[in-house]
């Protein structure tokens, strides 16, 4: 495909992208679609209004399903990465903020390029499947200098997907050290960034981040094949 140059590739009508909020919408106290909500992304308050956190939605539509009125709709926008954790809380006037470049000095060491060992922390697969499709010929996404490699000693960073159980901390751990400094770390997934459906689970430690430092998070469950690869790009510069 021709991304990011010219038009992006057609997305399904059944794609769930970027939610959009109107609390306007919300009458009588109404709090359906809070309720669906099976991870607690969604919030209201007659103070804030409809508020969401895209590091917890798992994209279910649920919330939509229950809201006769409206007032949460998906869009087809499959930009969805960000680069701290707050950005990924939207609401009624306050958009996302995409997410930028690692800087130019981190840039000038990388070049054009960048290696990243995955690491299943725990996933369903869901999200390492549609990371992997980056790699086959339709995407393509070694033609951007982006590869897996089997080592983390030959890593620039990590890409972690699951929402780190307790069996595998220590081995999402002992494979960070093993990548050489400076070294970055992207969240891909709900659970990864938040727990997903598991979070506060016992056995999880509800992402990431409270483990290790995170640079990039990717929302979905699991995210989009573009979704990640855009996230990637904006990473490393190729996309601003």
């Amino acid at each position: 495909m021709r991304f990011p140059r010219g038009e992006p590739p057609a997305l399904p009508a059944r794609f769930r992208g970027l939610p959009v909020l109107d609390s306007s919408r919300c009458v009588d106290g109404c709090s359906e679609c809070v309720a669906a909500c099976p991870t607690g992304a969604l919030s209201f308050t007659s103070r804030t209004g409809l508020k969401l956190d895209l590091g917890k939605c798992l994209f279910c539509g649920e919330c939509e399903a229950a809201c006769k009125r409206g007032a949460v709709s998906f869009t087809n926008d499959y930009r969805l990465a960000a680069r701290e954790r707050r950005d990924l809380l939207i609401g009624d006037g306050r958009k996302l903020r995409l997410a930028e470049s690692l800087g130019r000095d981190l840039e000038r060491l990388l070049g054009r390029s960048l290696r990243l060992r995955q690491v299943s922390a725990g996933g369903c697969s869901g999200c390492e499947a549609d990371a992997n499709v980056l790699t086959t010929v339709g995407w393509d996404m070694g033609r951007f200098g982006i590869q897996f490699v089997a080592s983390p000693r030959h890593a620039d960073g990590l890409l972690v997907t699951g929402p780190v159980t307790k069996n595998m901390r220590l081995a999402l751990e002992k494979t960070w050290e093993a990548v050489p400094e400076p070294k970055i770390l992207i969240a891909s997934g709900a659970c990864a960034i938040s727990g997903g459906p598991y979070i506060d689970l016992p056995e999880v430690y509800n992402g990431v981040a409270g483990v290790l430092p995170v640079d990039l998070f990717v929302p979905g469950c699991p995210p989009h094949p573009l979704t990640l690869l855009d996230g990637l790009l904006r990473l490393i510069g190729r996309v601003r």
